[in-house]
């Protein structure tokens, strides 16, 4: 196996936008953030498959959008916010397609918990994750961001487009809810 250096991310974008190079920089590209993608994608729609699935749908946005990319975020927060956005969209098609209101709880997503068969958890994490789900969609992501990814709310913010403020009140929100949830 041949080891290979870390590579700059402003080095990355420079080698993602020059024709020669795209293609082997987006392997790179993926090999770096395939997995932290998938996971931010999945702590927001539970389902391994459906994580999966939109994962190649925010890489190709990603390579068929890199000349867009003007270095103004980092690279991985542009990514994630890629992510996010596909994330949402799913989320709101899922209550669409199954004829709920747009102000309907996430209570899909809490079956999908049960269904999973990737789902390796014990009863407490299925509880966790029980009160995270039913979490306001701002708030669930903002807690998954902060909680598990222990992402800078300065982060979270060019992600999001919120204010670091406003993230903190969310966090804190959620960090009650979840907590008053686990205690019930």
């Amino acid at each position: 196996m041949t080891y290979t250096a870390p590579i700059d991310e402003k080095e990355l974008v420079r080698q993602l936008q020059n024709k020669a190079t795209a293609s082997r920089a987006f392997d790179l590209l993926l090999k770096m953030y395939s997995q932290p993608v998938y996971w931010q994608i999945r702590k927001m729609v539970v389902s391994h498959d459906d994580a999966n699935d939109l994962v190649q749908n925010v890489f190709l946005k990603a390579w068929n959008n890199l000349h867009n990319f003007r270095g103004d975020a980092k690279l991985s927060t542009w990514l994630f916010k890629i992510a996010v956005n596909e994330s949402i969209n799913f989320i709101n098609k899922e209550k669409q397609r199954l004829q709920l209101s747009e102000d309907a709880d996430e209570s899909f997503l809490l079956n999908n918990i049960e269904a999973d068969s990737f789902f390796d958890g014990d009863e407490l994490q299925k509880e966790l994750l029980r009160a995270i789900e039913k979490l306001p969609e701002k708030q669930r992501l903002v807690f998954n961001m902060r909680y598990y990814d222990e992402m800078k709310y300065e982060d979270m913010s060019e992600i999001l487009g919120t204010s670091v403020g406003a993230l903190k009140a969310s966090y804190h929100h959620a960090v009650k809810k979840v907590t008053e949830a686990l205690l019930a």
